[in-house]
């Protein structure tokens, strides 16, 4: 079916394509997920060897065919034992994938739920924060100002950073896909310096300033007087309860996936028509 060519009696279809495109990527993958460790030069080691005894048969080297046969037997073993490491974080990385998410109930806690904590926690210190948790399309210039970390977005290691001794509590943390891209970033300033009669402090206004230029929610802990607001859509709201900043933030990141979702059918339908 859909013969490309043909070699001798062996015929090369686009089925076959596929199949070496895959598995291709899937070595890739592997071997992205390895380097630069020493399991990188075993995977290495391993993909040699079946090489070898894939040419070894090919060829009909009856004496090597056999040794190679006797390791290939068992590599499915020493994968195990000797990418147990590895094995797990790729399970990991599958697990956190979007896709996967819909079909699989978690029960770790959500990153709304620990923003929530962590803003509540922080609030009854009187520490300031300012995070800001990117909706849609991500802001590489402002995470570029400031201190990279590429971190699960973790309770103990938010609070960490907002400590008022930290050389990361000034400034901004930056949230997308669960993952804290950086913090002590700087953000452009709103214009407006007072809101209904009250006076913007600089993290409102910074907070206020990166939501009217791109698609955010930012979290505000006020360091004066502990109050939690949100900023969203250049519009701030002042005074939140524990229960309205979490379904807000729901709602935002429900919204932010479902636009997720409609962008890549929207794609595929271009592609079709």
């Amino acid at each position: 079916m859909f013969e490309l060519f043909k070699i001798g009696f062996i015929s090369f279809t686009i089925v076959d394509l596929f199949d070496i495109a895959i598995v291709s990527f899937l070595i890739y993958k592997l071997y992205e997920l390895t380097k630069g460790t020493i399991a990188a030069q075993i995977f290495l080691g391993l993909i040699f060897v079946l090489v070898l005894s894939f040419l070894a048969q090919a060829a009909n080297f009856l004496a090597l065919g056999y040794l190679l046969r006797l390791i290939t037997d068992i590599w499915v073993i020493a994968f195990i034992v000797l990418f147990q490491p590895e094995i797990r974080r790729i399970l990991i990385v599958l697990g956190r994938n979007p896709f996967l998410r819909l079909f699989l109930k978690s029960e770790e806690r959500s990153t709304s739920d620990i923003l929530v904590e962590v803003a509540f926690d922080m609030a009854q210190y009187q520490h300031g924060a300012l995070m800001v948790v990117v909706k849609s399309t991500g802001i590489k210039g402002v995470v570029e100002t400031g201190e990279l970390l590429n971190a699960k977005v973790n309770h103990n290691l938010l609070r960490s950073i907002f400590f008022p001794r930290s050389p990361l509590h000034d400034g901004a943390v930056i949230i997308r896909n669960d993952i804290i891209e950086a913090a002590r970033c700087t953000l452009p300033l709103t214009s407006a310096t007072k809101i209904s009669g009250r006076d913007l402090g600089m993290r409102h206004r910074a907070g206020l300033g990166i939501s009217e230029q791109a698609d955010v929610i930012s979290i505000i802990v006020s360091e004066e007087t502990g109050s939690i607001s949100i900023a969203e859509d250049g519009v701030l709201e002042v005074g939140l309860s524990r229960d309205k900043l979490r379904r807000r933030l729901e709602s935002s990141m429900q919204m932010s996936r479902e636009k997720g979702w409609k962008g890549v059918f929207d794609h595929f339908t271009k592609i079709k028509k």
